[in-house]
């Protein structure tokens, strides 16, 4: 899988050739992205995990410029694997946070299909939660 093109990389990731550009412009990536005679950028497979990983965490709200903490922490080598620790395990809290507040929406949300779809099955729907005309 080395030797692949930005097309090959947007689709084995789903990002877009604009995104992959911004990564790099960014300095999201763990290396300098090599290019051929002509120009065009060479990723390797070890790109494409890299990729996988930080489309997760911005999936799961992590802000770029964490993201960007994240890989300069990487880059710059051993030695700061507590730093990365305490990042991820920032993150993984807020994702958690996140995750409790949606099922507990969730739930709510939940109860009110099952209460409208007991009454719409037995026909008794009309009615519910309609606003009263103001007098």
């Amino acid at each position: 899988m080395d030797g692949l093109s930005i097309g090959d990389v947007a689709r084995a990731t789903g990002l877009g050739v604009h995104a992959l550009r911004f990564f790099e412009r960014e300095e999201l990536f763990l290396r300098p992205i090599p290019r051929t005679a002509g120009g065009q950028r060479i990723y390797d497979s070890t790109d494409v995990e890299w990729l996988l990983l930080c489309n997760r965490l911005r999936d799961s709200g992590m802000p770029i410029a964490t993201v960007r903490k994240f890989a300069q922490l990487v880059r710059s080598g051993p030695g700061n694997e507590r730093e990365r620790l305490a990042l991820l395990t920032h993150h993984e809290r807020t994702v958690q946070d996140k995750i409790a507040e949606l099922t507990a929406s969730l739930e709510i949300i939940h109860s009110k299909v099952v209460t409208y779809r007991k009454h719409v099955e037995d026909g008794t729907a009309a009615g519910l939660w309609s606003p009263k005309p103001r007098r």
